[in-house]
């Protein structure tokens, strides 16, 4: 797997582009973006355009944070228009490439093994790019910066930090120009995997650079990362072993689902408790449609910015797809690790060590035949709700002031579709 030419492509300021163009717009040139106007200006927005960003806005900021004096166009988020552009996208770069040689990173984003196709296109990996990002201009309107490297890694650096400021949007790394560029480039968050958490923890020992993780005591980076050492000690040095095939073949040792949504507001402890019901309720529809059981459940529950968050798990006396089993407990979980007195802004819940339902264990204390019997009712839920629309069947705690299942059965991703 030595000497592999990799491709990293990112579709810039997706979202706000994508609006820009239905409108008629030049995302470099328009205001936009894009937001929920029916939410608080506290509200994120998903994204703002590459005119904005010239002026200074960040892509993930709250609205109330935008300058007054910055006129822009609102956008609402289009969650199933955004899925459909990258989809088209994405036939695009099938035209190219095969899809075995395609890794998916986000709805943006893709990884691409060019190696073996320089030679059919008679071309290197800088043209190949570019011909597939002017047939993403040409066919959607929407910009595209690439990265390419030696590695997964580089390929992401390259694209990072160092695309947006190449006249072409286009930017190679290997190791030996990895070191000699970007060694001792600043902030170390540009760099993938970094957050400010782990910059903190390394200034306090007086690293502060690639150059010096590089060089830094491998025994205090154990020390102080666990075994995440290793990949930061790699990618200091601009390695990385990973392949695309590598991740084409990998499967997770447990299998779990998730759900998370951030409130549109502070939710109070009986209404955050309606919030998580409701969660496990959907959840489980979901393990049923995929003939699944679950063992143990994860509860995450933030207070807000600087306020903390809680969280635990609890494991169930048997695997199961009961709703009645599953909700019961994931509200005594809720009761047991929340502060009654603090507000609840986020919540994300798992399911975890999903298997199949065949698979499944009964406990002695389990009621077969009453399981048996919801689990019918919940299948007889799904074919309703798949055939009238996911709103066509409602439970009681839906309609409560607060509920929120309603409203989110009419988007996708936590936004409008």
């Amino acid at each position: 797997m030595n000497n592999r030419t990799y491709v990293c492509i990112d579709l810039k300021s997706f979202y706000a582009s994508v609006e820009c163009v239905a409108r008629g717009l030049d995302p470099f040139k328009t205001n936009l973006v894009v937001a929920d106007p029916d939410r608080t200006e506290k509200t994120i927005c998903l994204a703002v355009s590459p005119a904005m960003k010239a002026l200074g806005v960040p892509g993930r900021c709250r609205v109330f944070e935008i300058p007054k004096s910055i006129k822009y166009i609102m956008a609402v988020p289009r969650m199933q228009k955004y899925i459909d552009v990258s989809a088209d996208i994405y036939g695009i770069y099938l035209s190219y490439i095969s899809k075995d040689d395609i890794h998916v990173y986000s709805i943006d984003e893709v990884f691409m093994d060019v190696t073996d196709y320089l030679d059919m296109y008679g071309c290197d990996a800088r043209e190949l790019s570019l011909r597939m990002m002017n047939d993403i201009f040409k066919k959607t309107g929407i910009t595209a910066s690439c990265g390419i490297g030696t590695n997964l890694y580089l390929a992401k650096i390259a694209m990072d930090i160092m695309a947006k400021h190449s006249a072409d949007h286009i930017a190679f790394l290997d190791e030996e120009l990895y070191q000699k560029r970007l060694w001792d480039h600043l902030p170390l968050t540009d760099f993938w995997r970094v957050g400010h958490g782990t910059v903190k923890r390394l200034a306090r020992s007086g690293i502060e650079t690639m150059r010096d993780i590089a060089h830094a005591d491998e025994d205090l980076l154990y020390h102080l990362f666990g075994i995440d050492a290793e990949l930061l000690i790699d990618h200091a040095w601009g390695r990385e072993t990973a392949t695309i095939k590598d991740i084409k073949k990998y499967k997770p040792s447990t299998n779990g689902i998730s759900n998370g949504q951030v409130l549109s507001r502070d939710y109070g402890h009986e209404e955050g408790l309606l919030i998580v019901k409701e969660m496990a309720d959907l959840l489980t529809l979901e393990l049923v449609k995929k003939n699944k059981v679950t063992e143990s459940v994860s509860l995450y529950l933030s207070y807000g910015e600087k306020m903390g968050y809680e969280h635990g798990t609890v494991r169930l006396a048997s695997y199961t797809n009961s709703s009645s089993v599953i909700v019961a407990e994931v509200a005594k979980l809720y009761q047991r690790i929340k502060d009654p007195a603090i507000p609840i802004k986020r919540v994300n819940l798992s399911f975890n060590n999903i298997v199949e339902d065949e698979f499944r264990q009964m406990s002695l204390f389990s009621d077969i035949d009453e399981e048996i019997k919801e689990v019918k009712m919940q299948k007889a839920v799904i074919s309703l709700k798949e055939k009238y629309g996911s709103n066509a069947v409602l439970k009681g705690m839906n309609l409560e002031e607060g509920g929120k299942t309603i409203e989110r059965n009419n988007q996708i991703g936590g936004h409008r579709r």
